[in-house]
């Protein structure tokens, strides 16, 4: 599945509540990063627990996936094509071929909440989130 995946500088939540109100559109999952299992690798500051780690908005049978940035992005550069899919195959070969010529944001690798999960800007300048779910 493509979808589109908007990034925000801590204002994600106040957006999507929004949107769900200009498109009568529906939020379907939000996580905060407040929710993640502690990581020592990954430390949230207090002051960043109730930003938005993840959240779907739902309209019309499409969806748009958002979350709060844990680094600045500068308008126009903070979207991302996500694909989402269950064949990790896919994933690995999609994300092989990108990230020639390109710069690797998030390693793909396992996660709390998928097979495996990378972002990464193309030799193209287009940013890639890959999710193969559990």
């Amino acid at each position: 599945m493509f979808s589109h995946y908007l990034m925000f500088g801590g204002n994600c939540a106040e957006a999507l509540n929004v949107y769900a109100n200009a498109f009568g559109a529906k939020i379907t999952e939000m996580q905060k990063y407040g929710d993640m299992p502690p990581n020592p690798n990954f430390p949230v500051p207090e002051e960043q627990k109730n930003q938005v780690l993840h959240a779907r908005l739902a309209w019309e049978g499409s969806e748009l996936m958002c979350a709060d940035a844990t680094q600045r992005s500068d308008s126009g550069k903070n979207m991302y094509i996500s694909v989402t899919v269950k064949d990790a195959g896919l994933v690995q070969r999609a994300w092989d071929v990108l990230k020639e010529g390109g710069e690797i944001y998030m390693d793909l690798a396992p996660t709390f909440f998928a097979a495996a999960h990378g972002s990464l800007r193309d030799k193209f300048g287009i940013n890639w989130m890959f999710t193969a779910v559990k």
